[in-house]
């Protein structure tokens, strides 16, 4: 079993790019609800993107993430929220050096166990405080994460501090202006358990202005729960260019 060390400490580098992590520490009201809300996710949450339904979420977001953000051969990118590595596994496959940061120890567990490549290259930590000096990034990128902070603009500001001059931003989220999102929410309504009582759904325009510079957004997911599989391609295609996909993705570059 992999082992991981304690918040602070990341196992190995990514590449042959070396970094430093500063000490720090995670607040315990925040350490405890990332717990509550992530912890028993792991299995669950990749089950999911083993649907038929999930899988066709995964492959277009995936390619809007990978449009966004082009990781590229010998990059080091920080994936920030990175989860079980359903999105990570696709940066690493293109070749560049990945760290994994996120605040639920068994969600990162549960990534390093399915990608050795990923297992010394985890941090356990706050995306609001990253444990990274300045610009230790070439580019950095957070997919559905976002959306259980409250303070976006901090979390975003913090993914600029560690990203280089030059470099590119990736901020995903759930999008308010979706039918997706008003079908989770009224879900939730009938159910304390769900998490999205605490999901935090953005706009576009919510999710642009928590940067300090203009920046470009795209959606994905234009489809609906029960369309016809044969013709999501097609929903896709016509969604280009719309504001309510289900994921709603901004880019930056920090000057």
């Amino acid at each position: 079993m992999t082992r991981f060390p304690p918040f602070g400490c990341v196992m190995g580098s990514a590449g042959d790019t070396s970094f430093s992590v500063k000490e720090g520490r995670i607040g315990r009201k925040r350490a405890m609800s990332g717990k509550q809300i992530f912890d028993d996710w792991p299995e669950r949450y990749d089950r999911w993107f083993d649907t038929p339904l999930g899988a066709a979420v995964l492959r277009y977001e995936s390619e809007l993430i990978l449009d966004m953000l082009q990781p590229g051969r010998g990059e080091l990118i920080l994936d920030a929220g990175s989860g079980t590595g359903i999105f990570t596994r696709e940066f690493l496959a293109r070749g560049a050096g990945v760290v994994g940061l996120d605040i639920s120890y068994a969600m990162l567990r549960r990534a390093a166990d399915k990608n050795a490549a990923l297992a010394r290259r985890v941090v356990t930590a706050d995306m609001e405080h990253l444990p990274f000096g300045d610009c230790a990034f070439d580019k950095t990128v957070s997919v559905t994460a976002l959306e259980f902070i409250a303070d976006a603009r901090r979390a975003v500001a913090e993914l600029f501090r560690v990203t280089k001059r030059g470099g590119v931003i990736v901020v995903a989220t759930l999008n308010s202006l979706s039918p997706w999102a008003l079908r989770r929410r009224e879900n939730a309504r009938h159910d304390s358990e769900s998490v999205f009582n605490r999901v935090i759904f953005r706009s576009p325009a919510e999710l642009l202005a928590a940067a300090p510079v203009a920046g470009i957004c795209r959606t994905a997911v234009h489809f609906a729960k029960d369309d016809n599989p044969a013709e999501l391609d097609r929903i896709e295609r016509e969604g280009q260019g719309s504001e309510t996909g289900a994921l709603v993705a901004a880019r930056w570059e920090k000057r």
